[in-house]
Formats: structure tokens, C-alpha cells, sequence
């Protein structure tokens, strides 16, 4: 039997003389029809697809012409000597088992890489945090800034700034002046295709392959992974309750530094003011970089957002690292850095070489929903929303486990971290595939640690959840908080 490959544009049930060829080629190449095979007949295959024979003819008269085949009047096709030589040697060295020459980063990468798992679908509830709910989108506006974007007519197609719109940097300018007390020129901001972009540019540009830079611990994830694929090496300090403790850092030699001090990921701490200068200080004299994180900096609950690192002064050497993947969709992949002046032109090629530009349709559109107040109207909206399911989730953990569990990180953000001081870590695992049984998703915070980390015995260390509550409606955190104690209770 043939096998047709789909072809989208293809109406259903219609075969041509191509998708005949290519399907024919792949199995005389996949020694379907061994050495010196026989083909089935024109007449005999045309039926078998239900096409005409003229159809099957042309078919065949490629793969003649090509030498996959040979042919004689009034036989039968015939697979072509040289042709199953060929396929042995490919399918021989398909099956070998070859090791990939790799170049330094190639090689990191293949022996520390990130994983990427299929969300589980399905769940009643799934406390993974980084996800938003499909209805707090804003979907009737995002589509009227998109429509405009498309309908006006550029003067021509041509590749664009690799910094970003002016409009949209404009608009940033203003945006993070009257929401954060970010100080800027429209020539330090650059667009980028989310932060992780944004991460990849400052590694490739200020580290080295035995350079060392800074990173909480716990801290996030991606961005150790993309620091350390340089081949640069990791210094995990420590976190608490107020963030990374600065004082740690004292005689310490780093390239960089990298910190979320509006809301610490994971544990969510604030930074105060005393640590701020104290880690601005340290930069200063170890002529380093502090790469500032503000990934969910417009969900602040008990008082206004506190000013980045970025407006204090002394903030030369930061660079402030925004998104819009916790407040629109982290489908749509749009980022930005504000960068010190005397780095903006090497941002700008690193970008250019990178990808060129950020997607101007988007930019656009970004840009007219801040120039409207739709995007700060939105913000107010989902922050609304979103402090409604923290305090969801608050009131579901403390009536189902009262004093046997204690919760950080409720100042601010779309999670918060609750520590189970009665089940240690070396339950983690049985509690995550018991839950997942019930269907609920739960993220043991124990991953977000440097692996090298010296410390307590994991039978001593208490096990702590990541819950992030954005993407779930408040009849879900109940349900899925209840299922979690029973979970709880059934490994006692």
C-alpha cells in the first residue's frame, strides 16, 4: 500500500502525480521493495489510489528520469541496482551510532541542557506557575491594535530597526517612567522576543567562557542555563526573606550578577532599600553588571510597585529587563532592555545578527494599546483579578492545612511558595505522582535550586510547593487545594 503524505492545500481525497513520486521515492529509498524489486503495474496502482493511469504515468516517468527506477515496455517497473546501494548506505548510516561534532557551547548545551515538557492537560487543577488564564486576555482590544497594524500600508517591506519601533520604545519610554520611575532614552530600550531573548544577548556580550557571575539560589531556572552555556561559572548566593543577602558578596569576582529584588523567583521577596545600594555598590567596585529581572513587577497587592534598582542612583552599570508575557500572554514573545548608554549600539547588532527585529505587527500593536491607557487599564484589571486568586488560594491552604503550612511571597506576583515543614523533601516525589493521580499539577520548589548547594540532608529539609494561581478561576484552587490534602494526609 502507498502511503500519501498530507498536503494541507490539497483537497481530501485527491492525489496527484507528486505526492505518487515522493511516496514511491521514500520507499524505494527505505529498501521497501529490496534490490531489484518490482513496482506494481501502472494500471494496477492507479486503481489501488484511484487516480487516473496518466496520473500514475507521470510518476513514474520522474522517478525513471531521476534513475530510481528502469523501465520496459510492457513490464513492470524495476527498483534500479545503484539506487538500493545508495539506500543501504543511508539506512547504515541512519542507524549508527555517530556522535555529532559540537562546537564548546554545543557541547554545554548537550550536557547541562534546559527540558522542556508538555504541560499536562486535562487536570482539575494545575498550580504550574508562569501561566495565564485565556480570559483575563484582552482579547477585543489586542484584536482592534492588531487590525489597525495591518491595515496601514508601509511605505515598503524592509527589515526594520533591530532596537524596536520608535513608536513602541517611545511609548515604553513613557510607560516605565509613570508606572516603574525607569529614567531612559528611547535609544537605551531594545525590543526583544521575550526576556529569555533578552538573557541570551547579555550572556553572549558579557561573559566568557571562565568568567563568573552571580545568581540566587533558589533563583530561575533559564537564566542559569543561559549564563552557564557560555561556560561560565555559577556563584549561588543565597536568598531570604528580603531577597538576595548582599553582604554575601563580599570578596566575591563576577562578571554579573543576576537578581529579581521587586519579587524574589521563587521564594518572593522584597529587596529593601539598605540591600539595593549595597548590591549597586558591590558592582561598582567589582566593575560588573547587574542584571535586573522585573518579570511581575505590575502585581503589587499591599502598596504601590517599589522602584527598580534601575532609578536609583548610582544604577549605571543595570540593566533593566521587562516583559510583557505575565500581564498580555507569554505566547506573544515580546520583551525589552533598558541598557546603559554606552552599550546600546553593541545591543542593537547583537540583535540585528540575532534575528534581525522583534515582529513589527505586534510592536505596533503594543504600542498603540499604551498609548491609549488600554494596556495600564488592563493591568488594573488583572491585578484585580489576580489578587482575588491569591487570596483564593491563601484561604484554601490555611483551612485545609491551618499551622502545617507556612506561605511566602504574598506581597506580590502570580505565586507564592508554601512549605510543608511536617513532610520533608525526600517525599516530593511520591506527593507530586500522588497528586497528579487526583489531578492536580504541584511544583516542588526543591528544582529551583543550584545543584551544588551544600546544606541539610534532603530527609531534613522541608518540602516546599511553587503554586502559581493565574492561569486557574477560584472553584479550581478549592478543588484542587482539597485533593492536595488529601494527598497530604494519605502519606502521613
Amino acid at each position: 500500500m502507498i502511503q500519501m503524505k498530507t498536503n494541507p492545500g490539497r483537497s481530501a481525497g485527491r492525489v496527484g502525480a507528486r505526492q505518487i513520486y515522493e511516496a514511491l521515492r521514500d520507499q524505494i529509498m527505505s529498501l521497501v521493495y529490496g534490490a531489484d524489486g518490482l513496482l506494481p503495474s501502472s494500471r494496477a496502482l492507479a486503481g489501488e489510489l484511484g487516480v487516473a493511469r496518466s496520473t500514475v504515468t507521470v510518476a513514474y516517468e520522474q522517478l525513471a528520469a531521476e534513475g530510481f527506477i528502469e523501465t520496459r515496455h510492457g513490464a513492470r517497473p524495476r527498483v534500479a541496482r545503484a539506487v538500493v546501494a545508495r539506500g543501504r548506505t543511508r539506512t547504515a548510516s541512519r542507524s549508527s551510532a555517530r556522535k555529532a561534532r559540537l562546537s564548546a557551547f554545543g557541547e554545554r548545551l548537550r550536557h547541562d541542557p534546559p527540558r522542556w515538557t508538555e504541560p499536562p492537560r486535562g487536570l482539575i487543577a494545575n498550580f504550574r506557575y508562569g501561566e495565564l488564564s485565556p480570559s483575563d486576555f484582552p482579547l477585543l482590544a489586542w484584536k482592534k491594535a492588531v487590525t489597525a497594524a495591518m491595515a496601514r500600508k508601509p511605505e515598503r517591506l524592509a527589515y526594520d530597526d533591530p532596537c524596536g519601533s520608535l513608536r513602541l520604545r517611545t511609548a515604553l519610554q513613557a510607560y516605565l517612567w509613570r508606572s516603574r520611575s525607569v529614567r531612559c532614552e528611547t535609544d537605551q530600550i531594545i525590543v526583544v522576543n521575550g526576556s529569555q531573548q533578552g538573557l541570551d544577548i547579555c550572556a553572549r556580550l558579557l561573559l566568557d567562557a571562565g568568567d563568573r557571575f552571580v545568581m540566587e539560589d533558589p533563583g530561575y531556572l533559564m537564566a542559569r542555563y543561559t549564563f552557564a552555556a557560555t561556560g561560565a561559572e555559577t556563584v549561588p548566593i543565597p536568598v531570604d526573606a528580603e531577597g538576595l543577602q548582599t553582604e554575601r558578596l563580599d570578596g566575591i569576582e563576577a562578571r554579573l550578577v543576576y537578581v529579581t529584588p521587586s519579587h524574589q523567583y521563587p521564594l518572593g521577596g522584597v529587596m529593601p532599600i539598605g540591600r539595593r545600594h549595597q548590591l549597586l555598590a558591590w558592582a561598582r567596585k567589582a566593575d560588573a553588571y547587574v542584571i535586573e529581572d522585573d518579570y511581575d513587577s505590575e502585581y503589587r497587592y499591599d502598596t504601590r510597585p517599589i522602584p527598580p534598582l534601575h532609578a536609583l542612583e548610582g544604577s549605571d552599570n543595570v540593566i533593566y529587563l521587562g516583559t510583557v508575557s505575565k500581564t498580555l500572554s507569554p505566547t506573544l514573545r515580546i520583551g525589552y532592555l533598558v541598557v546603559p548608554a554606552e552599550l546600546r549600539s553593541l545591543f542593537a547588532a547583537a540583535k540585528q545578527i540575532m534575528d534581525r527585529h522583534t515582529s513589527l505587527a505586534e510592536q505596533d500593536a503594543l504600542a498603540a494599546m499604551l498609548e491609549s491607557g488600554a494596556y495600564d487599564s488592563h493591568v488594573r484589571r488583572v491585578r484585580r483579578r489576580n489578587a482575588e486568586r491569591q487570596q483564593a488560594l491563601l484561604g484554601a491552604l490555611r483551612r485545609r492545612f491551618g499551622d502545617r503550612v507556612r506561605i511566602e511571597g504574598t506581597a506580590a506576583g502570580l505565586h507564592v511558595v508554601a512549605w510543608f515543614d511536617g513532610l520533608s523533601q525526600k517525599r516530593e516525589d511520591a506527593l507530586v505522582q500522588a497528586t497528579r493521580a487526583k489531578g492536580v499539577g504541584i511544583y516542588p520548589v526543591s528544582a529551583l535550586f543550584d545543584g551544588r548547594s551544600t546544606g541539610r540532608s534532603r530527609a531534613r529539609k522541608p518540602l516546599g510547593l511553587v503554586m502559581g494561581y493565574s492561569a486557574l478561576e477560584t472553584a479550581q484552587i478549592e478543588r484542587g487545594c482539597k485533593l492536595l490534602a488529601q494527598a497530604v494526609d494519605e502519606l502521613d
